[in-house]
């Protein structure tokens, strides 16, 4: 991909049918999952495929010994043919388990592939959706994508299953039901099977094409309801201080019903398919057995035939039920493969370049040269940009809301790539060098710190995982926050709750600030880390970040102006352009748009104490 260029991905024109042809989806799968290569893993598919042909051997063959040894008691007198009847009934038995059991051993032997094969791919997507960029992230709901992986990675096991040990041996199993069938009894009963299976076959197929459209109504609307309860879950506070959880639940209640509405149509149409399936099956049988009876009362066949056909035309509907079956969930399992493979064809907006190198060490000056930007949907963003700021000092942008001052930040984390100019970190265009090299060089703090439901210690060593004990307390006393954790009952070990929840703004503020001084960034980077919080909090927080900033090359977004007073450079934004630069009294002293900001927040706190 050439540098700076975005990548989109084309979709499928209105009204075509987005169901991937079923060889393709097998092949993207195979390709998926790595092709199941690994110890053991071949032996283990080739035994399970020798039990299920045996398996299916056995269920053909079976009939015939019973009925060998019901004729022979037919034919001969009670005492002399009982005992052959029995040894052929026995044998008939043990042909019989073992055809029923070794699907089961089958199956405990393949497992290990199967849970693999979804460990491969519920990781390979879960890595990807962390690739895409943040306007993926932005344009999607978390529950509707976890939704999408989770139903796609759960059905590689039924779609590996079929493929494996259903289509290919249900195939064997009818031709070698009919091949029995006409050298047997006569091909009269072949004709039967064959015409049965037939119309089984088209039946099943015409009337699944038709259930297709009823599942992916029940997919949308299945993603739609889990969405919206993940959205409103995450949200809870928002939904009780407005007082609107009878709203949320109106909400999710029609997103429910909606659901049940698509899911009924689906479950009817499956009804309407198993009833035409089962009077094809009934009249084949009733075919099979009237034609036996006919062959009885003239001669040639014994009452232990009837017995044995019948037995094998009911071993037959097994796989050919089972065949019906295989070939509607094949088609519902590659809809819901389809949105994965979808999510896996997403392309990040910004991605690394074949020849991007790790950012080489420096002493952290960050400079943009004539930056252009502008936002999805937004005509105005950043407008010629330029400025540096010097290695090993503070630069504090500042602005009116929705000057461009966040998304200088996002800028420097390559969360977006500029339209025009560069950015660079010690002369180094962010462009050719890899993203995990760039971040590993920034910490950052932002307004509203959000933490993992975890423990106080996972989340500050989240920062660096492989840092000691005494480390991650050395991070914590430099942010203030040890005499708080040890005060706790159980220290380390307190969880924080859902994104931090269970603290207050400043506790998250500084475990924020100790995660990133654990880290030891050669940039720090501030994202009104302390507007959020009251005068007495932003004291001790801001004592703590001024801790963590010395020494190094910080860039602070600050609303407050008179956190960023002592910087040793301030940029003003005001409508994606630079209006001034320079100290906060050089600003002041210019009587510019800086200065203007100064006064009025400076008559904020006079202002309210009137009141």
């Amino acid at each position: 991909m050439a540098r700076g260029e975005t990548r989109t991905v084309t979709k499928p024109e209105p009204g075509a049918d987005p169901a991937p042809p079923l060889m393709r989806t097998v092949a993207r799968l195979f390709d998926l999952v790595g092709g199941l290569k690994g110890p053991g893993y071949r032996l283990r598919l080739w035994v399970a495929l020798v039990l299920t042909l045996v398996s299916k051997v056995l269920a053909v063959f079976s009939p015939l010994v019973l009925a060998d040894g019901i004729n022979a008691l037919a034919r001969g007198d009670a005492s002399g043919a009982l005992p052959a009847f029995l040894g052929l009934a026995g044998f008939w038995a043990a042909l019989r388990f073992v055809s029923a059991a070794g699907p089961q051993v089958r199956d405990a032997i393949f497992q290990p592939l199967s849970e693999e094969a979804q460990r491969r791919a519920g990781t390979r997507v879960f890595t990807h959706v962390h690739s895409l960029s943040v306007r993926f992230h932005q344009s999607k709901r978390t529950g509707g994508v976890y939704r999408t992986i989770e139903r796609g990675v759960r059905a590689i096991d039924f779609l590996l299953r079929f493929l494996a040990f259903n289509i290919a041996p249900t195939i064997i199993e009818l031709l070698l039901a009919a091949a029995v069938l006409g050298f047997k009894y006569g091909w009269a009963f072949s004709a039967i099977a064959a015409l049965t299976v037939l119309l089984y076959a088209w039946m099943t197929f015409g009337v699944t094409e038709w259930r297709l459209q009823h599942r992916r109504e029940m997919n949308e609307a299945d993603t739609e309801a889990a969405g919206r309860a993940v959205d409103s879950l995450l949200n809870f506070e928002t939904v009780k201080s407005f007082a609107a959880e009878a709203r949320e639940s109106e909400r999710y209640d029609r997103a429910l019903a909606s659901y049940a509405r698509a899911a009924v149509r689906a479950y009817t149409s499956l009804v309407v398919l198993n009833v035409v399936q089962s009077l094809i099956m009934t009249l084949g049988l009733l075919a099979m057995v009237v034609a036996a009876g006919m062959l009885v009362a003239r001669g040639p066949l014994g009452p232990g035939d009837i017995t044995a056909v019948i037995l094998i035309m009911t071993n037959l509907y097994a796989p050919l039920n089972i065949l019906g079956f295989a070939y509607r969930e094949i088609k519902q399992t590659s809809i819901d493969m389809e949105k994965m493979f979808i999510l896996l064809d997403e392309a990040p907006d910004v991605a690394d370049a074949p020849d991007a190198e790790a950012l080489k060490p420096g002493a952290g000056e960050v400079a943009f040269e004539n930056i252009l930007f502008a936002h999805e949907g937004r005509d105005r963003g950043l407008d010629d940009v330029s400025f540096t700021a010097p290695a090993g000092k503070t630069t504090a942008i500042v602005g009116p809301s929705g000057a461009g001052k966040s998304t200088v930040l996002k800028l420097i984390y390559r969360f977006y790539d500029p339209a025009g100019g560069r950015v660079l970190i010690d002369g180094q265009d962010l462009r050719t060098v890899t993203q995990a090299s760039l971040r590993s060089a920034l910490g950052l703090v932002p307004q509203d710190v959000v933490l993992f439901n975890d423990t106080i210690r996972y989340n500050i060593s989240y920062g660096c995982p492989d840092a000691s004990q005494a480390e991650i307390e050395e991070a914590a006393r430099r942010a203030q926050l040890l005499s708080f954790i040890e005060s706790l009952p159980q220290g380390w070990d307190t969880r924080v709750g859902e994104r931090g929840l269970k603290l207050s703004g400043g506790e998250k503020q500084r475990v924020g600030i100790a995660r990133v001084v654990l880290k030891d960034p050669r940039i720090l980077i501030l994202d009104e880390a302390t507007s959020s919080l009251d005068s007495a909090t932003e004291a001790e927080v801001q004592g703590a970040l001024e801790a963590a900033s010395r020494g190094r090359t910080t860039i602070v977004v600050a609303h407050r102006l008179s956190t960023i007073a002592n910087a040793d450079q301030i940029v003003v934004l005001d409508q994606g352009r630079i209006a001034e630069c320079g100290t906060h009294a050089a600003l002041i002293a210019r009587d510019g748009l800086y200065a203007d900001l100064w006064k009025r927040q400076a008559e904020e706190p006079v202002a309210v104490a009137a009141e």
